[in-house]
């Protein structure tokens, strides 16, 4: 029976002797930049006084109807969108989430965007909030920050690609924002606003403050545009 004549062979290693920003300085190697994952980040402060008196008056509801739960120190209102002392913040909220999705590249001439919640959440010492997206036909989901004490909690964004998280690396340095990132994280303050498609998965860090973090969250879906003989470049429903 013949056998293989079997040699083991040494590995060959390769390790980058150049930076990449060499390397496209000597070469000319282009850099596409595709399916990213846009984060859009907005200060509004105008909009603190009507919001927080609205977020108050149903927070006031909810802690008459609930004791705080010592496991999940959070309050969360009702829905709100409704109320017309908020109609020039909801329409400033869909107009951009409107502008955000046709920016985006998506057919939006035909569409209008719509509310399915809008809420404020009032997180107490320890609380928290594990990574999730919205379903059911969310498509842009936002922020509004009312209460934003010393050691709050901050705002994260998770890296949406299963495959990259399948083979991740270890990152260099955890604290710069890069390509290898497997998250993203915002240190909130009253009157900041942030957007972001709902496919990308957020979460809140563990609260630390003694006074509560206060925050409105709204998320949007997308409709047909009711038929009009003169349709607005963006209608918010």
């Amino acid at each position: 029976m013949a056998v293989a004549n079997m040699k083991t062979k040494a590995k060959k290693v390769c390790k980058a002797a150049e930076s990449v920003a060499e390397i496209v300085l000597q070469t000319h190697l282009q850099v596409a930049h595709q399916f990213s994952c846009p984060i859009y980040i907005i200060e509004r402060p105008d909009f603190l006084k009507i919001v927080s008196t609205v977020s108050e008056e149903a927070l006031e509801v909810k802690r008459k109807e609930n004791n705080l739960n010592e496991i999940y120190p959070v309050y969360m209102t009702d829905n709100y969108f409704g109320d017309p002392r908020m109609a020039g913040f909801t329409e400033f909220v869909g107009t951009t989430a409107w502008n955000i999705l046709n920016e985006q590249g998506y057919a939006m001439q035909d569409k209008a965007v719509s509310f399915t919640e809008m809420w404020t959440q009032e997180h107490h010492k320890h609380s928290a909030m594990d990574a999730h997206v919205h379903g059911y036909g969310s498509q842009i989901v936002g922020f509004y920050f009312l209460e934003t004490p010393e050691n709050c909690s901050n705002i994260v964004f998770h890296d949406p690609r299963a495959a990259k998280v399948q083979i991740d690396l270890p990152e260099q340095d955890v604290n710069v924002a890069t390509p290898a990132s497997r998250m993203i994280n915002f240190t909130p303050k009253p009157g900041m606003m942030i957007f972001s498609n709902s496919w990308l998965s957020h979460s809140f860090t563990r609260h630390a403050a003694d006074k509560p973090i206060k925050f409105v969250h709204f998320n949007l879906t997308v409709i047909p545009a009711p038929q009009t003989a003169c349709p607005a470049p963006a209608e918010v429903i």
